[in-house]
């Protein structure tokens, strides 16, 4: 599995990565046969999230660091160093970039965007 990464880099502006996700086959759920299970993360709350169609946020840093994971609709987002991505159904972000310019972000199409919240800890300085 890949998911993206967005994160604020020397320079103060935010740039998209993508990173692969490892798996160990684990026995997860005894009896049940093996599964393939990526490395725990600690988490500090969850929330959904709803955006409506048409909505648009101006260049902001991400409030804090998260994973998003988008179950409706499809929100388009630039990066500080120009670059452009859409993220729909099924698709991970891990937010970090929670200094500078930030990014903006906007819901690309006519459909309600929902997106699930995972909030993490504050990386140590």
């Amino acid at each position: 599995m890949t998911y993206t990464r967005l994160y604020t880099g020397d320079d103060g502006d935010s740039r998209w990565e993508d990173v692969d996700l490892p798996f160990t086959l684990t026995d997860f759920a005894p009896p049940a046969p093996p599964l393939a299970v990526s490395v725990a993360q600690i988490a500090t709350g969850l929330m959904f999230v709803t955006f409506p169609a048409g909505w648009r946020g101006d260049w902001h840093p991400a409030p804090r660091r998260q994973f998003q994971f988008f179950l409706a609709g499809i929100v388009g987002a630039e990066s500080g160093d120009g670059e452009t991505r859409q993220f729909g159904p099924g698709d991970a972000v891990l937010v970090e970039g929670t200094t500078g310019r930030g990014h903006r972000s906007w819901v690309a199409g006519d459909t309600d965007v929902v997106m699930a919240v995972v909030r993490l800890p504050d990386l140590p300085d």
